[in-house]
């Protein structure tokens, strides 16, 4: 039976919520599978089971037509990997498949080991830091960065450049507009890079050019490829590196225990992804009329799809709120789900490992130095600044 339309006016994009989301979160899965935002004019799915299903069925939530909110940025977004359905989302991500496949991305660990050793036997040395500018942003954008095969010179754009990339995908309203020059940079920057003469051989950037020469891309897919692996692959791993952090320095029940047993490392971090999910959701639009559990959505409708309230739904994850070391929530949706799934959690992964792994062999306490401050981003969820400071271990 069709139930009546739940209409909400949480404005999932104001300060207060994106400073906070979850309160809100709930709310909107109290009120019903799918929830009509009368402040957006969209639709919203946020329990955990509707959300999978949805990302799911890409073939009824669409995301040719963008997975923003703004109809101007959307369409900036048309046929890149994020905002294209199958068959073309499939060409585009064969590109690269063999590059993130798990034997290339198991070939890669001790590299990436040694990068992020060297990188925290530094921070641990200066003892004072912030956990965000100074190890979390410096891995992985040094990591994708080298793949993809970029020169050093130019590098201080990407960060905020992807930053302000996420931020599109939310309202076109002043924040938006006093960061279009970061956008513009950062694409600037990446046109310049699809050259040769620019890119490291072998590398990632080197692969899409070939696709191009092989007649496999299209010459203008380049750039959003190559842009659109950056962005996935370095932004949403430098806001969960952030969280990680902080759990640990605040958590010293948590630190001991990864002390003690290294190989709750990665089961720990699925669960500081299922916590504070760095990618908070994205929209979708139905091409049929489809029914959520009752409520029915028209075709047509843009529908913002919720990780990260799907992460912390009680009907799903007994004591959403609390983190548990030993829940290794393996079936969060932190990386999407479906086709759609995140191609560079993979990687994610092993420098989350590679970097926690050095910190607990190198540091004997990592602590709080001051209050963190939040980055508000209407797309990603992460810190902007932690401060912290690394005791070293005896032994290091």
């Amino acid at each position: 039976m069709t139930a009546a339309v739940p209409v909400s006016d949480i404005d999932v994009y104001s300060d207060d919520v994106l400073d906070d989301p979850y309160p809100a979160y709930r709310a909107l899965r109290d009120a019903g599978p799918a929830v009509y935002l009368s402040s957006r004019s969209l639709w919203a799915i946020a329990r955990y089971s509707d959300v999978r299903k949805a990302l799911a069925d890409a073939a009824t939530f669409s995301s040719a037509a963008g997975v923003g909110v703004s109809d101007e940025m959307n369409a900036m977004q048309t046929g890149t990997v994020l905002a294209s359905d199958d068959p073309q989302h499939a060409e585009l991500r064969a590109v690269l498949s063999e590059k993130l496949a798990p034997r290339a991305l198991t070939a890669l660990r001790s590299a990436i080991a040694e990068q992020a050793d060297a990188l925290v036997a530094d921070v641990v040395a200066r003892g004072s830091i912030d956990g965000v500018t100074d190890l979390a942003a410096r891995l992985p954008t040094d990591v994708v960065a080298d793949l993809i095969g970029l020169p050093r010179e130019g590098r201080e754009v990407l960060l905020p450049g992807a930053d302000a990339m996420f931020a599109s995908f939310g309202p076109l309203d002043e924040r938006l507009r006093n960061r279009m020059p970061e956008v513009t940079a950062y694409l600037e920057f990446m046109s310049a890079m699809t050259d040769r003469a620019k890119l490291a051989p072998g590398s990632w950037g080197a692969a899409i050019l070939d696709a191009v020469d092989e007649g496999r891309l299209a010459p203008g897919s380049a750039v959003p490829l190559m842009t659109a692996y950056l962005v996935a692959s370095m932004d949403t791993t430098v806001h969960s590196l952030g969280n990680f952090l902080r759990l640990l320095a605040e958590n010293q029940d948590l630190w001991q225990a990864l002390k003690a047993d290294p190989g709750l490392v990665g089961p720990a971090f699925e669960e500081n992804l299922r916590l504070d999910s760095p990618a908070q959701g994205f929209t979708r639009v139905t091409t049929r009329e489809v029914d959520v559990d009752g409520v029915v959505i028209p075709e047509g409708s843009r529908v913002l799809v919720s990780f990260a309230s799907a992460n912390r739904d009680e009907r799903h994850y007994p004591d959403p709120d609390r983190f548990d070391v030993h829940r290794n929530p393996v079936d969060h949706l932190a990386f999407g789900y479906g086709v759609h799934g995140c191609a560079g959690q993979g990687l994610a992964r092993i420098e989350a490992r590679a970097l926690v792994g050095s910190l607990l062999r190198r540091a004997e306490r990592i602590e709080p130095a001051g209050e963190p401050t939040r980055h508000l981003n209407p797309a990603v969820r992460g810190l902007g600044h932690l401060p912290l400071t690394l005791v070293p271990a005896k032994e290091a």
